[in-house]
């Protein structure tokens, strides 16, 4: 403990301190007159010693320091507090101009006196509010950007989908003016095809992300508008779909909804040669972080030799090849009297889903 022969010695060491301290700093009586002040108090705020010590603080430079805030600090919350840190105070100071400071005052009271000090020391955080304003009113902007942007993506996905979907209808009535059964079957492939893409349009405008669609609800939408409009009466085929959840990009979406058409058309067209009540085509997806595995069976009566020669050069099995290249995946085929399973393979992904009975 350091022992002083002299006050002087203790106050020159005090101010010695004070005057070490980076950021403009005071000492106050009770009275909240001004007993010490920092070089950088001077220095900050343009004002000489003769000026300022003794005198009450709210007088200073011309009563630039008589803001309701601080009397509110020194008044009302130092006495109950008796500390206080990160107090802001926003104000107009001579020679200076508007300023934000943080102050943080503490209140010391002594043992064996009645008297008490506070000390109050000020930080320049203008500067700082500045770049924070800044910084939000950019923030706003791009918030703003991204929701012109979003309502902009939303309307194109919109406009998309009710393109596709004329084009669709323009195929279907084009397949029921037209005399050759042949190339009243590619309209409706066409028309099928077409149908796969809208779904993929419109659960992207339905969705909250931008690029995003929800496998599950996606398969089975497209499986079960595919069933509507080409399973008729006289054959009755289930479509069962079954699907992990997750999310997959739309560009993925769409080669996916194609493939799954495409196989789907073949097995309407033939898997069930003669009516069966038991028909069913099953569509299964699998995922497994970035592998996945997409499964199209049914239970028919399978492709005979001469069935496979015929069927495998069409249009349908050139596009799955084509997607199925687009996707780095790999196509097994396994054709039995007991049906045909066609699997999409993305790398080495493994089943964990139970095989159906």
């Amino acid at each position: 403990m350091l022992d002083f022969q002299k006050i002087e010695d203790a106050q020159t060491l005090a101010q010695a301190i004070v005057n070490t301290i980076p950021e403009p700093f005071v000492a106050l009586d009770a009275e909240f007159r001004v007993l010490a002040a920092s070089v950088s108090f001077y220095n900050t705020f343009k004002v000489a010693p003769e000026q300022t010590l003794g005198r009450l603080l709210y007088s200073l430079g011309d009563g630039q320091w008589d803001i309701p805030a601080l009397r509110l600090l020194l008044e009302t919350i130092i006495p109950q507090h008796a500390a206080m840190d990160g107090f802001e105070v926003e104000h107009d100071f001579p020679n200076l101009g508007r300023r934000t400071m943080l102050l943080n005052a503490r209140q010391v009271v002594y043992e064996d006196s009645a008297k008490r000090t506070i000390l109050l020391a000020f930080m320049d955080v203008t500067a700082r509010r500045m770049i924070e304003r800044e910084k939000e009113q950019l923030l706003e902007q791009t918030k703003e950007l991204l929701r012109q942007k979003d309502t902009l993506l939303q309307e194109m996905q919109h406009r998309v989908a009710n393109s596709l979907q004329i084009i669709a209808s323009i195929l279907l009535l084009k397949a029921r003016g037209v005399l050759s059964e042949e190339t009243r079957q590619h309209l409706k492939d066409a028309h099928q095809r077409v149908m796969s893409v809208a779904e993929v349009q419109r659960h992207l405008h339905s969705s909250e992300g931008i690029d995003q669609v929800e496998v599950s609800s996606y398969l089975n939408k497209l499986c079960s508008s595919l069933a509507s409009s080409m399973i008729g009466e006289s054959q009755p085929i289930a479509v069962e779909v079954r699907a992990h959840g997750g999310k997959i990009g739309s560009d993925t979406a769409v080669s996916l909804g194609l493939i799954v058409t495409e196989l789907i058309i073949n097995a309407v067209k033939y898997a069930f040669p003669s009516a069966r009540t038991d028909a069913v085509i099953r569509v299964t997806y699998e995922v497994d972080d970035t592998d996945w595995k997409l499964t199209v069976s049914d239970n028919g009566a399978g492709k005979t030799v001469n069935d496979a020669a015929g069927h495998n050069s069409g249009l349908g099995t050139a596009i799955i090849q084509a997607l199925v290249k687009q996707l780095g995946a790999v196509m097994e085929t396994v054709n039995s009297t007991d049906g045909m399973t066609i699997s999409i393979t993305r790398a080495t992904f493994t089943s964990r889903m139970p095989q159906a009975a």
